[in-house]
């Protein structure tokens, strides 16, 4: 595996300078562009397709929040960039805000303590593989001002600042030896325990938290439902870039659709405790065949199975790979097929058709399930 790239962007060159020598010294990381301003930052990012921005918040040409809209603009370039954002701002309510924005690969640190230890070469790896990381100052100021209702036990205390760092719930369950649901419920008997008797102040940092909170298990939920859909990776790019379902956008695409020759026939004179075997493992197959070439599955139709290439991340070798997925679908099933003859089991034919063309693409649904 290679260095991570890295395009640095901030106003002032003394810290570009700084901030390049000190990222340098580390063999894992390279430096691959410097910016100083919005314009500068976002044309030489989507050239240079680097795997971690670190940015400055305020740039030329307004010094207001040109760092962060550059990054959010090159992320819709390129899903899937980690973001590490740097301020001289230590406020909580700001920190959150960016990482409940879709906080998959953004760090936030603060800028005059990047030199301390291996912070920002810590940021930057945690981002290139989609994690977050907040400055331990700004953990300090989220959980501070709640630990002051007391009555903590040291097991709370230690949630608590799992919590406050991003951590997700899975990774706090893996941490604790414990299982996910079981991490949700403490989390939401710690946020009662803490809410009781909790001064004006404390009630604010007590809604930081709750808002973090809130942000890590949507992320959380709304991954593990598009994973089942999309092939490794996509679904963190689509929760990277925050996409909404409805949200549409027009490519061009390949569509692949399957189905199973003469299956009426074979409904008709099968056991239907077999079938639903025989077709859980055709299914199984397709899929497998499916997601390896980077397709989404959309929809299981009775024996039909209806595929996607270059949709909802767009491809330039969409066609190309929807015909490998084609083939690879006819190998598996040629297989199973096999498997099934010394069986004594029906096999399936298989009859693909692909489309090629231009489509308005979306996540369509609720909440419940989406499409």
């Amino acid at each position: 595996m290679g260095a991570i790239t890295v395009f640095l962007a901030d106003d002032s060159a003394i810290i570009r300078a700084g901030v390049s020598a000190m990222l340098q010294r580390d063999p894992d990381v390279e430096v691959i562009g410097i910016a100083e301003d919005y314009d500068t930052l976002v044309a030489g990012a989507i050239e240079a397709h680097p795997d971690v921005v670190v940015s400055d918040i305020r740039m030329p040409p307004h010094f207001e929040s040109e760092g962060i809209d550059a990054c959010k603009e090159i992320r819709k370039r390129h899903p899937g960039t980690g973001i590490v954002i740097l301020s001289q701002y230590d406020d909580p309510d700001y920190a959150v805000s960016l990482l409940a924005e879709g906080s998959a690969g953004y760090a936030y640190l603060l800028k005059d303590r990047i030199a301390e230890g291996d912070q920002l070469a810590r940021a930057i790896r945690e981002v290139a593989t989609g994690g977050s990381m907040l400055d331990p100052v700004i953990v300090s100021a989220l959980i501070n001002p709640v630990r002051r209702t007391g009555g903590l036990s040291t097991d709370d205390d230690e949630l608590l600042e799992m919590i406050a760092s991003g951590r997700t719930i899975k990774s706090i369950a893996v941490t604790l030896n414990t299982t996910p649901s079981a991490v949700a419920d403490r989390v939401e008997r710690l946020f009662v325990h803490l809410a009781e008797g909790v001064s004006s102040g404390q009630a604010g940092a007590l809604d930081r938290l709750r808002r973090l909170h809130r942000a890590i298990v949507e992320r959380e939920e709304q991954g593990e439902s598009l994973s089942r859909l999309l092939p490794t990776g996509v679904a963190d790019q689509l929760i990277a870039e925050g996409r909404a379902v409805g949200e549409t956008e027009t490519l061009e695409v390949t569509v692949v659709m399957s189905d199973i020759r003469g299956y009426t026939t074979i409904a008709e004179h099968a056991d239907p405790a077999v079938l639903a075997q025989q077709l859980n493992r055709h299914r199984a197959e397709m899929n497998h065949a499916i997601l390896s070439e980077g397709g989404t599955v959309m929809q299981y139709v009775g024996d039909a199975v209806m595929a996607v290439f270059g949709a909802p991340v767009a491809t330039s070798d969409h066609a190309d790979r929807a015909l490998a997925a084609a083939m690879a679908m006819h190998r598996n099933q040629d297989a199973v097929n096999d498997d099934w003859s010394t069986e004594g089991r029906t096999p399936f034919g298989l009859g693909i058709g692909l489309s090629t063309g231009t489509v308005a693409a979306a996540l369509l649904g609720s909440e419940e399930r989406v499409e």
